[in-house]
């Protein structure tokens, strides 16, 4: 019998997922489907439920359900509590478990497929929604020092609140960036989703930086920024999208797939 799984977000139809699932599911011998699910932005519970109660075995959550999926799992692994956001779901029974794959996925694609070291390294997150809660403890255990920028400075001061007694994370609004300069600029908005750029300063990329934006499938204003501003390593979200499925995959049916070649079919597209 066919397992079930999905992909849920607002908007979806832009998704990759079942792709890169379909892929590694030929690859593993898996008998999976894969979907995307466009839920309502209010339906997010009512989606989850109907689909359990369909037998699906677990889903995959994106933009903008990270915190919805956090409260309702009833167990959470330790990935999951740091960024206090989900992007995995198991469904057991009368479980729901949830975990995290963002961060170890962007870990991954940074220093396996682009080949860019972290270790000491210091970073700006533009964004302070779920994306970037689920990066922020990988970066930080990796050696990386941070600074977050939001729109809203609460927003950011919250995220950065969690590393209390850990070590320094910084918190900024936008407008506060004025005059520093960073080895890692990670664009963890939505904005290019929308064509549009976070209202940024000059000056953020040193020499030798990496520009990374997790979007993916078009040159965002943020890269074009980046290349205007002279990033000298420039990457989109894609790679990042292919390492956290594979751990989500992993979780999901116990076997890990091989990336590289999803991601070149990817590329080749």
């Amino acid at each position: 019998m066919t397992d079930k799984y999905a992909v849920i977000g607002n908007p979806i139809s832009h998704s990759k997922s079942p792709f890169i699932h379909s892929m590694f599911a030929q690859q593993t011998n898996q008998d999976i489907s894969y979907e995307a699910i466009e839920a309502p932005l209010d339906g997010f519970a009512d989606t989850i439920a109907r689909l359990r109660a369909e037998g699906y075995k677990g889903c995959n959550v994106t933009v903008p359900f990270k915190f919805e999926a956090f409260k309702l799992a009833t167990q959470r692994s330790g990935r999951a509590n740091d960024a206090n956001a989900v992007n995995t779901l198991i469904f057991e029974g009368n479980e729901i478990l949830g975990d995290n794959t963002d961060g170890v996925g962007l870990l991954a694609d940074i220093e396996k497929n682009v080949q860019y070291k972290l270790f000491l390294k210091d970073a700006l997150i533009l964004g302070a929604g779920g994306a970037a809660a689920g990066v922020m403890w990988p970066l930080f255990n990796a050696g990386v020092g941070i600074i977050v920028a939001n729109r809203t400075l609460e927003k950011a001061q919250a995220l950065a609140a969690d590393f209390e007694g850990a070590g320094t994370v910084y918190a900024k609004r936008y407008e506060d960036l004025e005059g520093l300069s960073f080895d890692i600029v990670i664009n963890a908005t939505s904005s290019g989703l929308s064509d549009e750029l976070p209202p940024l300063p000059d000056g953020l990329f040193k020499r030798g930086s990496l520009a990374y934006d997790m979007m993916y499938g078009k040159e965002t204003p943020f890269l074009k920024f980046a290349r205007a501003q002279g990033a000298s390593v420039i990457s989109d979200g894609l790679g990042m999208l292919v390492e956290q499925a594979a751990t989500s995959f992993a979780l999901w049916r116990k076997v890990r797939p091989d990336t590289k070649p999803v991601l070149e079919a990817l590329r080749a597209l």
